[in-house]
């Protein structure tokens, strides 16, 4: 039986090709762009476990993923990894990620919806990290980021098997694990097309694609007025060869003073009368205000004409009247229960 090949796309299908995935029953062979084997997964169909192993040496064990019937449980045997468990929930319409092991804090939440699988990261108050579309016709995995109308972060063609098989909650977990994506891998990618941007530098012209190398040509009124062309000037230095200078550009532009200009000369030979503000007389004194001339009754004759304020009602009422009620409505002090209790028998407990 020939293997399914599955191809992943950066971006969308018109995007670089970022990986291969050789899918049969005996496992999972990742590839990168130039058919190098990067990744190998091994299935052992009797006790439902996928193991991740070397592939210099496939002897060694790097991960190990057993699933059940709840879900499954990531084994880690790499010094600062830690395990992850992913468990159902809601019918296994839910899958709850926990970071740590079974007891962990949980990290993620995959929903199966109708057309696909959206992430939620925990504490991001319901919103959608990125979903999982699955397109119709059957032969192609969108993955956006954001929502279901977010970016296209990555296209997966599915060649020899249906992209549906993948859609039961214990076949998406096996698919999740072989096409992530870890910290270390994006970083190889990003040296990697570094090194291609680099490579290219190198073969390519030294003289800049921008720079006119052709003879200079004069203005029309220069033309006209036959006067010679500016001559050519040559680089600078050697890495700049054939890049033409103009000295007129090269040269600073002119600033435009703004406000007064500042004098040149020294300060100990501006006399003190340059210096005064303007506006003093001779005495040093700055001369009266408009104020001045208004006079000061008129300054303050408004606020000397107070109104007077009226008597309130209150002063017809007489105070019999005011305070009488007050002296009926007081109520008699009624005795307390201390003054039935004779004196002899108070003091009784003092000379004991």
């Amino acid at each position: 039986m020939t293997d399914a090949v599955i191809t992943e796309f950066a971006g969308t299908r018109k995007g670089t090709i970022a990986r291969f995935y050789q899918y049969g029953n005996g496992g999972v062979r990742v590839l990168d762009a130039k058919k190098n084997l990067k990744r190998l997964y091994l299935f052992d169909p009797s006790t439902n476990i996928m193991t991740e192993r070397d592939p210099a040496g496939q002897d060694k064990i790097i991960r190990r993923f057993v699933f059940d019937p709840y879900g499954m449980l990531e084994e880690t045997f790499a010094f600062g990894q830690r395990p992850r468990t992913f468990r159902y929930e809601d019918g296994a319409r839910k899958i709850a990620v926990r970071e740590g092991g079974e007891y962990g804090a949980v990290g993620k939440l995959f929903t199966f919806e109708g057309n696909g699988v959206s992430e939620t990261a925990w504490g991001r108050n319901g919103e959608i990290e990125r979903v999982y579309v699955f397109e119709s016709g059957d032969t192609a995995v969108t993955e956006r980021a954001g929502g279901w109308y977010g970016n296209v972060a990555r296209t997966i063609l599915f060649e020899g098997i249906r992209a549906s098989v993948f859609r039961e909650p214990e076949s998406f977990l096996q698919f999740l694990m072989f096409t992530e994506w870890s910290a270390g891998d994006r970083e190889e990618a990003v040296n990697e097309q570094v090194a291609q941007v680099r490579a290219g530098d190198k073969g390519a012209s030294a003289r800049s694609r921008y720079a006119y190398t052709g003879a200079p040509r004069a203005s029309a009124d220069t033309a006209a007025s036959g006067r010679d062309q500016r001559p050519r000037i040559p680089s600078r230095s050697s890495d700049d060869d054939g890049i033409d200078f103009i000295p007129s550009a090269d040269s600073p532009g002119s600033v435009v003073p703004r406000g007064p200009a500042a004098s040149a000369r020294p300060s100990r030979e501006i006399s003190f009368e340059e210096r005064r503000p303007r506006g003093r007389n001779d005495r040093g004194q700055f001369p009266a205000g408009r104020s001045a001339e208004i006079p000061l009754e008129e300054r303050f004759g408004g606020a000397r004409e107070k109104e007077q304020l009226s008597r309130g009602g209150s002063v017809d009422i007489p105070l019999e009247e005011r305070f009488e009620s007050a002296r009926r409505e007081r109520e008699k002090l009624s005795k307390g229960k201390s003054a039935d209790i004779p004196y002899s028998e108070r003091r009784g407990g003092g000379d004991r």
